[in-house]
């Protein structure tokens, strides 16, 4: 049994349930399972398998395994080397990276085993690589004519390629200094020597020019901004005008259907209308734009779509997925415009339950352009202009209004989690530089469309999941055990309870949580830590169901404009509603779907990733013009070099412990604080602090403070703390955590 269950996990190198095993091996009667459950149980305790953190199993890593994955590099030059079904991650430290480039696929050999007990990963020297991520890479020119050999001397613009020098050869397009450039690589780092050659195959213009900064973001993360000459073609053959209704169509087009967006929206995907019903139950439809009509499958508007994957919103910019012929045109719900939809309609009761529902094409039009601004003067002052301008409207979105509390009591009763995440928007002048920073605001008409979107992507989903039939899913895993660990003792720290273990704890206790902090100035830092703690969203083609929305099968149906999976939501719907999803049909889809899904959601961890980048670069460049100025902040981590402070508008910087002079400060990991050996004073996540901006650099991304000390409070927290201590009997139960491990770390030094 022992050799039958090692040679399953060596053939198969992948993580397994003791279920799944069972299924594998043929062993799921009750006697046999007991009979694996044994086996399991001693290989583990000879070290042979390995438990990981989510209960799987597979071979214990083990000195001079060699296994293949995704190596993913740090700015300092050590990396990590992800393996695919593999929970943990293998470090590799910056002398075993060897030529291997961020994103590269290696072969990687183990070299000292992880330690389960004492929370260490496996350790590992890359041997080889098998594949190479990048074929073009976006350079800053540094100098020209670095030897006879070579035309410049270029440096990435990627902070995770800036230890490889890249020497341009002779024969590409003509460089100046400071220019940005796209080079194509033409020799990699090899053992003989760790620099790059490429060769320069287009200028994106000087580094100070306007728009500049944020194409070499684009470019670095190879987002395509033009679409190919066919492509356009084949767009342009696309009527801009329903000319003729087709017949299996609903004709919606006398319903009072409005469409409900932000003000600089022009792809409009979305339109609703809902009425409170007889039965006091309520009608909810929800118009989506039917782009699978016009991309069809397999064309070449369908192959760019499915390359891009979604569209991305940068600062001051939006690369679609589609032509704007389609995103902006026939696609786009525009107001007074007959356009063809898929509608889901809805029958919810008081409860939030949806007990009927239709998935059907149609065509509409919508009534009203509206945006959230006036939809929320409606809803939240009576004698606004809006509600006399849109009286014909102002019972619908009152029942509107009314709808989504109770779908949002419905979400809050079954135990999802509800992120007051803050989104700044970072307003830009004509050349880009930007002058304001503000904190996008949430309010009633926002959240009323997303409570309509949410209860409409489930709604599609449960329909597909019920009967079986090959689907997309958003899905949402459970939070891996160690990041549940790591959020507990966050939560011990701020004193505040929480129901669960690290290996159970379910969504609603999570969501008790920023119910307790809500209002309080760690509110911001416990919401941005319980995202962290989070697995990320991805799409699959199982319904493993949806953690934070608490939901057992979800879907992303509303926007098939910007997002591809939408789009293959669409053609699955059509496709059923014409009865063409035969055996064949579904065998078909049922090899694609996983691949859709994977490629879909790498894609969308792309555009993140360049959004979440060029707001840091923004942001940082805002700050550089705000030098010696003072903020409010609070402290939203302590680390062994210093405390990171975060302001109102989210921008968030570096306080260097260098820069802590006023005493000489310990660090305490467990506990996160950092404690003055001399004054005792305590830096704790979530203290309100003053800073001043010391120094801001958009290149690096950083931004350093400097905290401004009030010597009266310093003096006053430690007259406190010598009064607290003769007093410690009477007060040991209510002295905060930090407290008594600052008294600790001062009694210690005496004791030194």
């Amino acid at each position: 049994m022992e050799k039958k269950l090692i040679k399953f996990l060596e053939e198969n190198n992948l993580a397994y349930t003791v279920e799944e095993l069972a299924k594998a091996l043929d062993m799921e009667s009750s006697k046999k399972f007991i009979k694996l459950v044994k086996t399991i149980a001693k290989l583990e305790a000879r070290g042979i398998i390995n438990l990981d953190k989510n209960g799987k199993i597979n071979l214990s890593l083990s000195k001079d395994m060699t296994l293949t994955g995704i190596f993913r590099s740090n700015e300092r030059g050590f990396g990590f080397v992800t393996i695919e079904n593999m929970d943990d991650d293998i470090f590799i430290s910056k002398d075993n990276v060897g030529t291997a480039l961020n994103g590269d696929i290696v072969e990687v050999d183990i070299l000292k085993p992880a330690n389960q007990l004492k929370g260490q990963l496996a350790e590992g020297k890359i041997i080889s690589v098998s594949d190479r991520k990048y074929k073009y890479i976006t350079c800053l020119i540094e100098s020209l004519n670095p030897t006879e050999e070579y035309a410049a001397l270029a440096k990435p613009t990627d902070k995770k390629l800036s230890n490889y020098p890249v020497y341009l050869t002779k024969n590409g397009v003509q460089v100046k200094k400071d220019e940005i450039c796209q080079i194509e690589i033409v020799n990699y780092p090899s053992k003989k020597h760790l620099d790059i050659t490429g060769l320069a195959v287009s200028v994106l213009g000087h580094k100070d020019d306007p728009g500049v900064d944020i194409q070499t973001i684009v470019e670095s993360y190879e987002i395509p901004t033009k679409f190919p000459e066919n492509v356009i073609d084949e767009a342009n053959q696309i009527p801009e005008k329903i000319v003729e209704i087709e017949k299996y169509r609903k004709d919606l087009t006398d319903r009072q259907i409005v469409t409900i967006d932000g003000e600089s929206a022009k792809d409009l995907d979305d339109a609703v209308e809902v009425k409170k019903l007889n039965n006091g139950h309520y009608y909810l439809g929800v118009h989506i734009a039917d782009v699978s009509y016009y991309v069809t499958d397999k064309s070449k508007l369908d192959k760019e779509a499915y390359e891009r994957g979604t569209s991305v919103y940068l600062t001051d910019r939006v690369i679609p997925m589609l032509p704007r012929r389609l995103s902006n045109g026939i696609c786009s719900l525009n107001p007074y415009e007959k356009r063809n939809t898929l509608t889901c309609e809805m029958e919810i009761d008081e409860k939030g339950k949806v007990v009927k529902y239709k998935i059907f094409p149609s065509v509409i039009i919508s009534k009203a352009r509206m945006t959230y601004t006036a939809v929320n003067n409606i809803l939240e002052d009576e004698l606004s202009s809006e509600r006399e301008e849109y009286k014909n409207f102002v019972n619908m979105f009152e029942d509107m209004r009314d709808l989504h509390h109770i779908l949002s009591k419905m979400r809050e009763n079954r135990g999802a989690i509800s992120f007051e995440d803050r989104e700044a928007i970072i307003k830009v002048d004509a050349d880009g530089k930007p002058d304001d920073i503000e904190i996008r605001e949430r309010r009633t008409a926002e959240k009323m469309i997303e409570s309509f979107m949410l209860v409409a992507n489930e709604t599609v989903a449960k329909h597909f999941y019920d009967q079986k039939l090959p689907f997309i899913y958003r899905i949402h895993e459970a939070p891996k055990s160690d990041k549940v660990q790591s959020f507990l003792e966050l939560m011990a720290i701020l004193g505040i309870q929480v129901k669960g273990t690290k290996d159970d704890i379910s969504s609603k206790e999570l969501q008790k949580v920023l119910d307790k902090i809500e209002g309080k100035p760690e509110e911001v830092m416990v919401n941005t830590m319980l995202l962290r703690s989070m697995q990320q969203a991805r799409y699959s083609d199982e319904a493993i169901g949806h953690y934070g929305l608490a939901a057992k099968d979800y879907t992303h149906f509303t926007s098939p404009i910007r997002r591809y999976p939408d789009l293959i939501v669409h053609r699955l719907i059509r496709e059923e509603f014409f009865g063409t999803l035969d055996n064949k049909r579904q065998e078909s889809w049922n090899k694609r779907l996983k691949e859709i899904a994977e490629h879909s959601s790498k894609m969308e961890r792309r555009a993140v990733d360049a959004e979440r980048e060029t707001d840091n670069m923004k942001k940082a460049e805002f700050m550089e013009q705000h030098i010696g100025e003072e903020f409010e902040g609070v402290i939203s981590s302590v680390t062994n070099f210093g405390i990171f402070i975060s302001l109102t508008n989210t921008i968030e910087g570096l306080v260097h412990l260098s820069k802590l002079k006023d005493d000489y400060y310990e660090y305490h990991e467990k506990q996160m604080l950092l404690i003055g050996k001399r004054t005792g004073r305590v830096f704790k996540l979530g203290e309100k602090v003053k800073v001043k901006v010391v120094s801001a650099n958009a290149e690096t991304r950083e931004i350093d403070f400097e905290l401004v000390l009030d010597e009266t409070s310093i003096k006053k927290e430690v007259k406190i703390k010598s009064k607290k201590n003769k007093k410690k009997n009477k007060n040991k139960q209510k002295k905060p955590f930090y407290k008594s491990v600052a008294k600790r770390s001062k009694k210690n030094k005496r004791k030194k």
